[in-house]
Parts: C-alpha cells; sequence; structure tokens
C-alpha cells in the first residue's frame, strides 16, 4: 500500500507541476514559480482536501532535489572563472552578504522574532538566485554585456561565500552561541577542507571520469558520476558538514574534466525530476494563513531586499572602479532571493531552531522579487539617465576622479609580472601548507584507532604518539620541501626587489644573499612550531621530538631530488587539469 501510495503522490506532483509550469512558460514567467506553485495548489492548506498522502516520502526525495541543485551549480562553477572574477565581484558580493545579513537580523528584532530566527531571515536575504538571474538575462538577450557578465562573477563569489553562511549556521545553531573564536575556528577548518579537497579531487577526480569515459557507454559514465556524488556527500556529512557543501564541492571538482560537456548532459534530466519535486515541496509548505498573517513583515522585506541589494551592489561595483550605469545594472539585477534561500530556510527547519513562519515568509519574498526581477532590469539604464540628470556636477567629476585614480595606481608592465608572480606563489605556498595541515589534522582524528594497531607492537604511549607524528611528518616533506623552496624563490625575489645597491654598496650581493636565506629558513620554523600546536593532542615528548626532527632531516637530505619530482609531477598534474581547455 505504502508504495501505491507513494506513485499516487508522485504522480500527481507531475501531473499538477506540468499543467502549471506550461502556462508559466506561456506567460513567459519563471518555470521555478511554477513549481512552487503547483506544491501550493496540491498542498495540506489548499482546499477542499489534500492530495498528498506520503510528505515524509516527498521531503525525502526533495533533500535529493537540494543535492542536484548543488551539484549542478558545482558543475556551473569553476576555478579559472573564480580567478577571472576581479576586484567587482569580491567587494560587491561582500558589501551584499554583509548588509543584508544585518538588515535581515534587524528587521526580524524589529517585529519581535526570537535571535536565531533573526539571524537565518539574514542568511536567507544574503544570496541572490543564480537560476533566477540566468533566466531573465537569457530571455532579455543581455547575457553577454558587461553588466551581465559582473554579475555572475558576483554569483561565483556568492555561492562560496553562502557555502559558508550554512557551515556558519550549523555551527551557531549547534552550539547555540555566536562566538569569534569559534566563527573564526569554523571558517578556517572549512576553508582547509575544501582547499584540499579541491587538490585532492582534482588530481584524482578527472582522471577516474576519463578512464570512464573510454568505455564510450553513457550509463557507466553516469553511474560513475552519481556514486562519486552521493559517496563524497556522505564523507561529508561524516565530517559533520552539510549535504550541500559535499555535493557542490564534488560538482566543482568535476568541472575541471575534460566530460564536463557530457556529465551536464546525462545529470540534467535527473537534476530536473528532482529540482521540481524540491520546489513542488515548498509549495507544499505554503500555509495561507500565515501569508496573511505575516503580510506586513513580508512586505518590508521584500522591499529591503530590492532597496539593500540595489545599494549594496551598486556601492561595490562603484567602489571597485565600475561607471554609475554599469554598477545599477548590478545592482538592479542581483536584487532578488532564490534557491539558496530556500536551502537555508530548509537548514533552520531541520535543526529545530526556526520557527514555521520563516519558510513561507522567505518562499513569498523570493516569488515577489522574483516577478520583479526582469523589470528592475529593464528599467535600470532609464533610472541610471535620471540620476545622472540630477547629480551634482562636482560629485560627478568626484566619481570621474576616483575611476582615474584607481586605474592609475593599478601595476602596469614590469610591476604588474612581478605583482602576478607573487600571487602565484604565496597561492602555491599556501595550497601546500594546507596539504600539510590536513595531514597533520586526520593524523590527530585517527590517532585513537592507529593506537590500537600500535599497541601489540610499541606499549608505551609516548612512542605511539612519536610514529604517528612522525609518519605525519613523513608524508608531509613533499610539500614542506615544495613549500620551503617557493618560499626561497619569493625570498630572492624580495632582496632583489627591496635590497638596493645604492643603500647597501658595495655589500649589496651579501645581503641579498642573507635576506634570501633567512626568510625561508623563519619560516620553516614557524611553519613547524604551528604544526606542533595543532597536532598537540599527538605531540610527544621534546626529545623524541628533537630526534623525529633528525631523523626528518636525514631523510630529506637523501630524498631530496626524489622529494623534489615526487612534488613536481603531483604539480604538473593539477595544473594540466586546471589549464586544460574550457569545455564551456
Amino acid at each position: 500500500m505504502h508504495a501505491i501510495s507513494f506513485i499516487q503522490d508522485l504522480a500527481v506532483i507531475m501531473l499538477v507541476a506540468g499543467i502549471v509550469t506550461i502556462l508559466f512558460h506561456r506567460f513567459k514567467q519563471p518555470v521555478v514559480l511554477g513549481y512552487i506553485v503547483a506544491g501550493f495548489i496540491i498542498g495540506p492548506h489548499t482546499p477542499p482536501f489534500g492530495l498528498i498522502h506520503d510528505e515524509q516520502t516527498i521531503k525525502t526525495l526533495a533533500e535529493l532535489g537540494v543535492i542536484f541543485l548543488m551539484f549542478c551549480l558545482g558543475l556551473e562553477f569553476s576555478l579559472r572563472k573564480l580567478f577571472k572574477v576581479g576586484a567587482t565581484a569580491f567587494i560587491a558580493a561582500f558589501l551584499e552578504i554583509v548588509l543584508m545579513i544585518w538588515l535581515g537580523f534587524e528587521i526580524g528584532r524589529y517585529f519581535g522574532w526570537s535571535t536565531m530566527d533573526s539571524l537565518f531571515l539574514g542568511a536567507i536575504l544574503a544570496i541572490s538566485s543564480t537560476t533566477i538571474i540566468v533566466k531573465a538575462l537569457g530571455d532579455l538577450k543581455m547575457k553577454n554585456e558587461r553588466f551581465a557578465q559582473l554579475i555572475f562573477g558576483v554569483l561565483i563569489v556568492e555561492d562560496i561565500l553562502g557555502i559558508g553562511i550554512i557551515a556558519l549556521l550549523s555551527g551557531i545553531a549547534l552550539s547555540g552561541s555566536v562566538e569569534a573564536g569559534e566563527v573564526f575556528a569554523t571558517v578556517g577548518k572549512l576553508s582547509l577542507f575544501m582547499v584540499v579537497a579541491l587538490v585532492i579531487g582534482i588530481l584524482l577526480v578527472p582522471r577516474l571520469l576519463a578512464y570512464v569515459a573510454k568505455f564510450e557507454s553513457n550509463e557507466m559514465l553516469l553511474v560513475t558520476v552519481l556514486g562519486l556524488c552521493f559517496g563524497f556527500c556522505l564523507l561529508v556529512v561524516k565530517l559533520e558538514y552539510s549535504m550541500v557543501l559535499g555535493a557542490f564541492l564534488i560538482g566543482a571538482i568535476m568541472a575541471e574534466s575534460r566530460q564536463l560537456a557530457q556529465i551536464e548532459r546525462l545529470v540534467e534530466p535527473v537534476r530536473d525530476l528532482f529540482s521540481a519535486i524540491f520546489f513542488v515541496a515548498i509549495g507544499l509548505m505554503i500555509d495561507p494563513a500565515v501569508l496573511v498573517e505575516y503580510a506586513w513583515p513580508i512586505v518590508v522585506i521584500t522591499l529591503a531586499v530590492v532597496v539593500g541589494k540595489v545599494v549594496s551592489c551598486s556601492i561595490g561595483s562603484v567602489i571597485a572602479g565600475n561607471d554609475g550605469r554599469t554598477s545599477l545594472r548590478v545592482g538592479m539585477g542581483l536584487s532578488q532571493i532564490g534557491e539558496f534561500s530556500f536551502i537555508i530556510a530548509a537548514l533552520g527547519i531541520s535543526l529545530q531552531v526556526t520557527s514555521d513562519f520563516l519558510y513561507p515568509v522567505a518562499v513569498a519574498v523570493s516569488v515577489l522579487t522574483t516577478l520583479s526581477t526582469p523589470y528592475l532590469i529593464r528599467v535600470a539604464d532609464p533610472l541610471s539617465n535620471k540620476l545622472a540628470a540630477v547629480v551634482p556636477l562636482p560629485v560627478a567629476r568626484v566619481f570621474g576622479m576616483y575611476g582615474e585614480w584607481l586605474r592609475s595606481i593599478q601595476p602596469q608592465g614590469e610591476s604588474a609580472v612581478l605583482a602576478a608572480m607573487i600571487r602565484r606563489i604565496l597561492l602555491q605556498v599556501g595550497v601546500n601548507l594546507a596539504l600539510v595541515v590536513a595531514i597533520f589534522f586526520v593524523s590527530a582524528f585517527f590517532a585513537d584507532r592507529l593506537a590500537l594497531y600500535l599497541v601489540d607492537w610499541v606499549q608505551a604511549e609516548n612512542m605511539q604518539k612519536g610514529l604517528i607524528w612522525g609518519a605525519a611528518l613523513l608524508l608531509s616533506l613533499p610539500f614542506l620541501i615544495a613549500a620551503y623552496r617557493k618560499l626561497k624563490a619569493l625570498s630572492m625575489l624580495l632582496a632583489e626587489m627591496g635590497v638596493k645597491a645604492e643603500m647597501a654598496g658595495r655589500h649589496t650581493a651579501r645581503v641579498r644573499k642573507v635576506v634570501a636565506e633567512l626568510i625561508p629558513a623563519l619560516s620553516l620554523v614557524v611553519i613547524l612550531l604551528l604544526l606542533m600546536a595543532l597536532s598537540a593532542s599527538i605531540l610527544p615528548t621534546l626529545e623524541l621530538l628533537l630526534l623525529i626532527a633528525l631523523l626528518a632531516a636525514g631523510i630529506s637530505a637523501l630524498l631530496w631530488r626524489w622529494l623534489i619530482r615526487v612534488h613536481t609531477r603531483m604539480q604538473i598534474a593539477l595544473l594540466e587539469t586546471l589549464e586544460q581547455r574550457d569545455p564551456h
């Protein structure tokens, strides 16, 4: 009977969703809204009777919809795109998210809502809708214009920050408090996990997919992709992070494979099915009585979303050096909330820290802002012309001088090349150190289990710790040596730039050599002290630690060239994957 009930519910969802979305398509409205309306029509709160009998199963399928939405968002994300978005995207996204979280929190407190409701409301308002914006710009045939490219850059940064927000909210909801130390610790661990997952994933996953693709079987490739997706989500959940993070990261990793276009084509029908159920499930939760009761907050929040996002994104674009017209168009295009907001609202419900009214309020605000998006994009040009006409000439001159000043301070010629070289070296050092820290974290995490295997051979706890810590250091040697070499290259560059002949005279070469040797040596000492602090739970006594250090130094001296070759091969494999032709 359960199977029949489930099939009946699925049939009702698909039939009603199909009919409603056809109507929405005919009236040139976003299909996402059609799914939500379909859910509202068949939901338990819509008279004369509810058509859905097994809501729990539908919610489980909706969870799959969230996974596929975030997975496909990750497929559209690319590290190459992130490196190309520029200052506008980072400044506008950061300003928008900070302002909207603060604005949402203050609105919630104004209406007397709980601290957790207010905090989640701020997060719900922070992220714009990628799906709705891409659809609106496509319908208006504006996807190739400069402001649209800036919008896509902001959306990429928002997606990354949105993942961080979800992780922070999960931590805050579980601890029940917001402390600066916990926030920084959560952000640090999340950043470390993301860097390590991306690096290791990009080294392994694209090669696995390339091997499977050789069999020229779409079925085999699809099953492999779905297996990797669900398997990685399970791993992330075991590490006490959100499934949303796992789905996004494995999508971003697969975005670097040569089979990306084929994967997108295969996954698209599956995504459409489960995402349709997800948005229908959202509609099922809408209670008209709640919408009537909270009509005034919905109106206030909708206005706050439109005004807040237009102001914050426009100011961010202006700060980054864009003209007023382009900045206003960016702000107008980003003035809505969508699928990320639903995921954050659903998180609050699943963690049982938010009130029941918050979800339907978020849906109502999303519907209203989505309907307004195409009109706001259309009126951006006329509005910018009117604002330009009323802005006093001295103010316009100041903005013009500010733009010229920004362009003048940007590195040019040789300075630009040096700045790019320094950024590249620092990025490589950061990635290597992240991998080292991850190795020590993993060693500390599994220390108790490893000790159970070692107890038959080594009884002393200190010796067990020494073996585990030493093994972690041994595994880290290729990355530590690589970081040391990169730091040495950076110090030589800085020595050449900083120690001038007119200052040091005949001692110039000697001073440069000292600086070039001193900076990497001190950096390595700081790194090792940091590792000792982070791995305090598996740290042996000082005598044993010194012995391990001497052994590591001896191994490094003997196998220096081999360790460099190992790391170089890994680096070449990573760069080959990242620098391949963009599949899009």
